[in-house]
């Protein structure tokens, strides 16, 4: 009965080690931001004031747009498979986790195991944090691509186009793009310059660039 207790105990103690070290920040990673983030500002609305039709426009519009969307921070939560990625380079997610029921991971590894309510170190933080449905997926697709996927309402969740203006401009997991862990790149702009030319995207027509 005692060694039995015992082994018990020490694959539960083996278990929560185990757990510690998926969640704790690698050793090697970098704590310090990157050297050079390129250009980390959005172009105002102002910059777009020469353009005369809205389709012109619109394409303009969202190659700007284009920048955060296909920028890590936000393609590494929209993966074309069911591993999240992570860093600038768009590597598999470490520990490996999968997608599981709502994007949230599998049991005993779920995405709220290691990300908390905030950033912790390396390790990014938010309380909705999990991963986007897989209809919305964005790795690997072109920004012509992305755009008619996020308008197409069978694969957004049903959103309509002010209701998805408003979830880029307010929604507090997007915000995380602007606030990841000092190691990693920030995406460019900010949320306010962000939705603001999504709404001035969507009020030209919402026309979709070519290619």
């Amino acid at each position: 009965m005692r060694k039995a207790q015992f082994v018990a105990k020490s694959i539960f103690v083996l278990a929560i080690l185990g757990m510690a070290a998926a969640c704790s920040p690698q050793s090697n990673a970098p704590t310090e931001p990157p050297a050079s983030r390129g250009d980390a500002e959005l172009r105002p609305l102002s910059d777009f004031d020469a353009f005369t039709d809205n389709e012109s426009r619109a394409d303009a519009l969202f190659d700007e747009i284009g920048r955060v969307i296909q920028h890590p921070r936000c393609v590494n939560c929209h993966p074309r498979t069911d591993r999240p990625l992570q860093g600038e380079e768009g590597a598999l997610h470490q520990p490996m986790v999968v997608r599981g029921a709502g994007g949230m991971g599998q049991p005993g590894m779920f995405c709220t195991t290691c990300h908390g309510a905030e950033n912790y170190r390396n390790v990014p933080g938010n309380p909705a944090w999990r991963l986007a449905p897989a209809e919305m997926a964005w790795e690997g697709k072109s920004l012509s691509e992305i755009c008619l996927q996020i308008k197409d309402e069978e694969r957004n969740g049903g959103l309509s186009l002010m209701e998805l203006g408003e979830h880029m401009a307010e929604d507090e997991l997007v915000a995380y793009g602007w606030n990841p862990p000092a190691h990693l790149d920030r995406a460019p702009g900010d949320q306010e310059s962000f939705g603001a030319l999504f709404h001035a995207w969507i009020d030209a027509g919402a026309h979709c660039p070519s290619g």
